[in-house]
């Protein structure tokens, strides 16, 4: 039997037929974790698929040139990297073990990019070697990455990253790029033939906002045109703008319980009665001298405009200097628009799943429900992870059974409470039940893992779906798929 948790500000995640097939089969879950360990991460790659395809059709109904790559690093299962190949689509790398790792599993110079913040020498021999585009964030990285075409004799095709784009008469900030008032001077004063980067192929550019604003997205993609076009007429073969990640999804399903969750957080913080959070947590939100203060600091969970329809506003925004839309501007200067998105080509594609080892209530009175995992297996920079759980039992649930809960983690450390919300279950899980917790696959599952206390990592398994009837033999371990 499975139940969705019910806090009082219910959250209900959006979820797929997989993972109720899954929930409705107990023997098939046991016998995972038995095998695999406390929690496992299952990864569903007919829903990678889906949304590789559905971010295809809105660039091809624009009859658009473009490129998709996965950012790899929102998810480092093995699985993914060869499912996105396997769909027709690139990854985007951020370090030389991804670069590198990617390249074993069939990737190419025509579908890997390496975007890495800190690029080390190694990172830039293996691209260049490879023919890997490579996107230079700085004057340092065109010094290295000049050095190292040099004693290999072999050209580097490049991208440059640039920020610092005036949205609104405010120039936006962005500690990553070229500023893009000096781009221009830099790569016609120093790049080309006969000049200090001789060795450096530019062939686009490339930024990423650090908002989810579709205008400022709009306005920043304008602007780059206009730096492609003008790099193109100085004689540089320019032939892409990379906008990045960062494009909205949404992971709830309906909006009112986001607009009631909102209201009602604030409202407990003003008054100092929560009765929503773990000890009083108000996620960003706070009391100074008697006013609220700060922002809710989690991802934005229900989004209208998201994945697809993000990237429509992006492309139907008008430009009033030429009165043409943003996609019309893209053909009209034959440029390809690439995008880098890595949490919403995941929705839907994973779940995790832990194991209760202990109950016991604390000083306050409070149920708390210890996991079989810690707070860095379901992790991202956001305050809380705001979706309701499942929660698996093994046997029929009474009536009047209802028992509030806080989820707690392995971790010597008093903050290692994996949910933030107070979850209302059907009954107080017994010891070795199951809880589910839904789209995880997006930067929760691996971004801020570690092996504190040395414990292992968690295990990711591969499930490709299937019509037949689910089996313990229909997921394979990610560390099994074999590189090249």
């Amino acid at each position: 039997m499975y139940y969705k948790g019910k806090p009082k500000y219910e959250l209900t995640p959006k979820t797929s037929d997989w993972m109720h097939e899954l929930f409705n089969n107990l023997a098939v879950v046991r016998g995972l974790v038995e095998r695999y360990g406390s929690p496992i991460n299952i990864h569903h790659l007919p829903s990678f698929n889906q949304n590789s395809e559905s971010y295809k059709q809105v660039f091809e109904s624009y009859g658009l040139k473009y490129r998709i790559f996965y950012a790899r690093k929102a998810n480092k299962s093995k699985g993914l990297v060869k499912q996105a190949f396997a769909s027709g689509i690139g990854v985007d790398t951020a370090s030389f073990k991804e670069l590198e790792q990617c390249l074993a599993l069939g990737g190419n110079s025509e579908n890997l990019v390496l975007t890495a913040a800190i690029k080390t020498e190694l990172q830039i021999e293996l691209a260049i070697t490879s023919g890997v585009p490579i996107i230079l964030d700085n004057e340092d990285e065109c010094v290295l990455t000049q050095s190292v075409a040099i004693r290999i004799g072999k050209k580097a095709i490049v991208g440059f990253r640039i920020s610092g784009f005036e949205v609104e008469e405010e120039k936006l900030y962005s500690r990553f790029g070229f500023d893009v008032e000096d781009v221009i001077d830099f790569v016609s004063s120093y790049v080309g033939e006969h000049k200090t980067f001789d060795m450096l192929e530019v062939m686009g550019i490339h930024f990423h906002l650090d908002s989810y604003s579709t205008h400022q997205r709009s306005v920043s993609l304008i602007a780059s045109i206009h730096i492609v076009s003008t790099l193109k007429e100085k004689g540089y073969p320019v032939s892409f703008i990379d906008i990045g990640g960062g494009i909205l999804m949404n992971y709830l399903e309906e909006e009112k319980e986001w607009i009631v969750f909102n209201d009602n957080l604030k409202k407990a913080v003003v008054k100092q009665d929560n009765d929503i959070t773990f000890n009083d947590n108000g996620l960003g939100f706070r009391l100074e001298e008697g006013k609220l203060r700060g922002k809710l600091n989690t991802y934005p969970y229900y989004n209208k405009i998201n994945k697809g329809s993000f990237i429509r506003e992006v492309l139907d925004f008008m430009d009033n200097d030429s009165g043409l839309t943003v996609a019309s501007l893209l053909s009209k200067n034959k440029i390809e628009l690439r995008i880098e998105p890595g949490r919403s080509l995941l929705d839907q594609v994973g779940m995790t799943v832990a194991k209760v080892i202990h109950r016991k209530k604390d000083a306050k009175g409070q149920w708390l429900v210890g996991l079989e995992m810690n707070m860095s297996q379901m992790m991202s920079s956001s305050a809380d992870f705001l979706l309701d759980p499942f929660m698996l039992y093994n046997s029929e649930v009474e009536e009047n059974e209802e028992v509030d809960v806080f989820f707690t983690g392995a971790y010597c450390l008093e903050r290692d409470v994996l949910l933030k919300r107070k979850i209302t279950l059907p009954r107080l899980p017994d010891i070795g039940e199951y809880v589910a917790f839904v789209n995880t696959a997006g930067y929760m599952m691996h971004f801020f893992e570690t092996e504190a206390h040395l414990f292992e990592l968690s295990t990711n398994l591969i499930f490709t779906g299937s019509n037949e009837k689910l089996s313990f033999f229909q997921f394979i371990d990610d560390k099994k798929i074999t590189l090249e």
